[in-house]
């Protein structure tokens, strides 16, 4: 029986927290969709379009390949997304305690609505610090990002701040 995971997240901009779980998901689940999704609750620096676009060129300068569709959801709820591509687990990383309390409840639902499971995955200890909402802060001070993000996504940046 094939597997389909969906790795959503809002990635703006993604880092390399997001390819390590990517990357791991990829070796766990025969496709890996992974899901630029629209939060409501942040405001955006990159267009969703932008995001898709830096994080396949940031799969291939990582060498993560295999049966990836990188794509955005903005309508609807994310199972929707999952039940319409046959997924049957979402996939989520975990920095903090707060994600935790933040995501949990989300994982319940989820659930209860569709049967789907999430499996949190825990971060590379390199890299548990970082957020897309502290790389933004860093970029937009004029800060070096280059620790944190892929390349392409510092080059974009650079050119953008």
């Amino acid at each position: 029986m094939r597997t389909t995971a969906v790795v959503p997240g809002s990635f703006d901009p993604i880092t390399l927290g997001h390819l390590d779980v990517i990357a791991r998901a990829v070796k766990m689940f025969d496709e890996v969709h992974v899901v630029v999704v629209h939060n409501p609750g942040k405001t955006a620096l990159l267009p969703i379009a932008e995001r898709v676009t830096l994080i396949e060129r940031a799969l291939a300068e990582a060498g993560i390949s295999g049966n990836i569709v990188v794509t955005q959801w903005s309508i609807g709820l994310l199972v929707d997304y999952c039940t319409e591509v046959g997924a049957s687990v979402l996939v989520k990383g975990l920095r903090t305690p707060n994600d935790v309390t933040y995501e949990t409840p989300m994982a319940v639902v989820n659930r209860n609505l569709t049967g789907i499971e999430t499996l949190f995955m825990l971060p590379d200890p390199g890299q548990a610090h970082v957020s897309s909402s502290l790389v933004r802060q860093v970029a937009a001070l004029g800060g070096d990002v280059r620790p944190y993000v892929p390349h392409v996504v510092a080059e974009y940046l650079q050119g953008t701040s």
